[in-house]
């Protein structure tokens, strides 16, 4: 038996999640980060799942170059949404 108090849990990955839309595709970037790619392999920007108290949340980001930050597009309960915001923003 060990004495060791466990303060967190490791950090378990969120399935991708699935677009009806066969225009884009998640590339995972993190384990609730994903790269939304157009068929060109162009980067629209980034898919998150963020949990809420109702669910998941589907949240549309862009990566500012200069400051190396994630400017928010919107939060989805969607993900189709979030990636239809990237898509036509």
């Amino acid at each position: 038996m060990s004495d060791t108090l466990i303060t967190s849990i490791p950090g378990v990955p969120f399935a991708t999640p699935t677009l009806s839309s066969p225009r884009e595709r998640l590339v995972r970037a993190s384990d609730h980060l994903w790269r939304v790619q157009d068929r060109t392999g162009r980067i629209l920007g980034h898919l998150r799942i963020v949990p809420d108290q109702l669910g998941l949340r589907y949240r549309a980001e862009r990566l500012h170059l200069a400051t190396g930050t994630f400017r928010l597009v919107g939060d989805f309960w969607r993900a189709d949404d979030a990636v239809s915001a990237l898509r036509n923003g």
